[in-house]
């Protein structure tokens, strides 16, 4: 575990959302690069469905922050008709940092400079504790899907054709 104050600092500030929720999950930091869930899942232990992949998208234009399991790829056209969408687009990666003051590859659930419309991947229901990025692409969270569901004030959606 690593002092908050040792933390980057928008893991902090991801840190302070969590304590603000009164959920006590800690950030936490990794030796190396947790950028995609596969990398996370090697250096957590676990199975790369458990990994909560933060991807940004423009939906009709509206930034979207999609929590999806690591396990599959987000079909656009699911997508589009869970939001009610006409287009659905990923963000680019200088939008993806404008929109959550974060970088691929670390962009938390919260901590963003203005709060993102947010959908959880319901595949993420199944395992006891989910792992999202803490901010940076070294940091991460062990969370459950109903903190993450509070947290974000999320709603869970289907984002894949399985």
């Amino acid at each position: 575990m690593t002092d908050d104050q040792q933390l980057p600092e928008r893991s902090r500030i991801v840190q302070q959302h969590l304590a603000d929720a009164g959920i006590a999950a800690r950030v936490r930091e990794l030796p190396d690069s947790t950028r995609t869930a596969a990398e996370a899942a090697g250096a957590l232990g676990c199975e790369v469905g458990a990994i909560a992949s933060s991807l940004v998208f423009l939906a009709d234009d509206e930034p979207v922050l999609v929590m999806t399991s690591g396990r599959h790829r987000v079909d656009t056209g699911v997508l589009a008709g869970q939001l009610g969408a006409a287009t659905v687009v990923m963000a680019t990666a200088k939008q993806v940092r404008t929109i959550t003051g974060q970088a691929i590859g670390g962009v938390a659930p919260v901590g963003h400079p203005a709060p993102v419309r947010t959908v959880i991947d319901d595949a993420l229901s199944a395992y006891d504790t989910i792992w999202a990025a803490g901010g940076t692409p070294h940091t991460v969270v062990p969370l459950t899907f109903e903190q993450l569901t509070r947290l974000t004030g999320g709603t869970p959606v289907t984002v894949a054709a399985d």
